[in-house]
């Protein structure tokens, strides 16, 4: 079975490959020849998520699944939320984000936030959307430190720990983030369904 991970992201597609069952075979948009980039057009993580699953099944003709993450900050109302990866501008810019989200922050207190991702996947046409979800709160603190991971990883520092997501090894944040876990609850999906076929 062929699955698409809607993403160009190549380091991720490596990451999901080595947790996916035996027998499914995991392609990037590149490897379908999709260089688009996908609109986001929605209101929330889960429409996003669907319009990029949806894409794909839809002109591709293949089953598909998609992810959409955002930052949640409370004091903020949510902010930076669906926009968290254009919060300052188009360009996707991590450090322009961070830089501006620390603005924002600079004369409150409270600067407690968690990330939520959100998995859409299609695996028997659009009108079966299956989600998945997963979140981890924290804190935003007042400079960047670290440089692995990507997005706003060097300024969340999630609860129970002292390092922020960019100083975390990727095997310890593949255990605690948003992200690991919404992809550890498809992972656990496709291989019930692996195991019934």
């Amino acid at each position: 079975m062929e699955l698409v991970f809607a993403t160009h992201n190549q380091n991720k597609l490596k990451e999901i490959q080595k947790l996916v069952p035996e027998g499914i075979k995991l392609l990037s948009l590149y490897d379908i020849g999709c260089h688009e980039d996908i609109p986001e057009t929605a209101t929330n993580l889960a429409g996003n998520a669907k319009i990029k699953a949806d894409y794909v099944t839809r002109k591709y003709q293949l089953p598909c699944f998609a992810d959409d993450t955002g930052l949640l900050v409370n004091v903020l109302n949510g902010e930076p939320g669906v926009y968290s990866a254009r919060y300052a501008g188009e360009k996707n810019d991590a450090n322009a984000n961070m830089d501006k989200l620390l603005d924002k922050l600079s004369l409150y207190a409270d600067r407690t936030a968690c990330f939520n991702t959100i998995i859409a996947l299609n695996l028997n046409g659009i009108d079966e959307t299956t989600f998945f979800s997963g979140a981890v709160k924290g804190q935003i603190i007042r400079e960047k430190r670290g440089n692995l991971g990507f997005g706003y990883d060097p300024i969340f520092v999630p609860d129970g720990h002292e390092e922020t997501f960019a100083e975390l090894s990727i095997e310890i944040k593949n255990n605690i983030s948003h992200r690991g876990k919404a992809f550890m609850k498809l992972i656990d999906h496709l291989k019930s369904i692996h195991t019934k076929e």
